[in-house]
């Protein structure tokens, strides 16, 4: 099938599927005219990449676990490197949500700080007319 039919079967961009391919997550063969030709597995594979992405994985860490895969959910075996993988990569994604908890907290204090100090525009304005411009 061609890219404009794994695009409506998958419900992925062709965009996306040639960026897939040119990561190692997808292939394709091509015919002499130069168009993708791709095999009804790919279909299954565009559904695993996309659920992988779903949780959090990079296209490496994808490349990495998705021979293993099995199913469209996809299933991966508990062996260990696999396990190492995802585990490395549930950590860099719990040291992401607590620098953003972090942001969310300060910023919020910010807000309650200044919604204390008043209501007053800033920069003071000379023309009591003018509107603040936000940044």
């Amino acid at each position: 099938m061609r890219i404009g039919e794994l695009g409506r079967r998958t419900g992925v961009n062709a965009h996306q599927l040639r960026y897939y391919e040119a990561q190692g997550l997808l292939e394709a063969d091509r015919r002499a005219n130069g168009y993708r030709e791709y095999d009804e597995n790919a279909v299954l594979r565009v559904k695993q990449i996309r659920h992988l992405l779903g949780a959090g994985l990079s296209s490496e860490d994808i490349a990495y676990l998705l021979p293993c895969a099995v199913g469209e959910a996809p299933e991966l075996p508990g062996c260990p490197e696999l396990l190492a993988a995802m585990r490395s990569r549930l950590r860099r994604l719990d040291d992401q949500m607590e620098r953003i908890a972090q942001s969310r907290d300060a910023l919020a204090t910010y807000i309650d700080a200044a919604d204390r100090m008043g209501g007053e525009s800033y920069p003071p304005f000379d023309d009591p007319d003018q509107e603040p411009v936000p940044a």
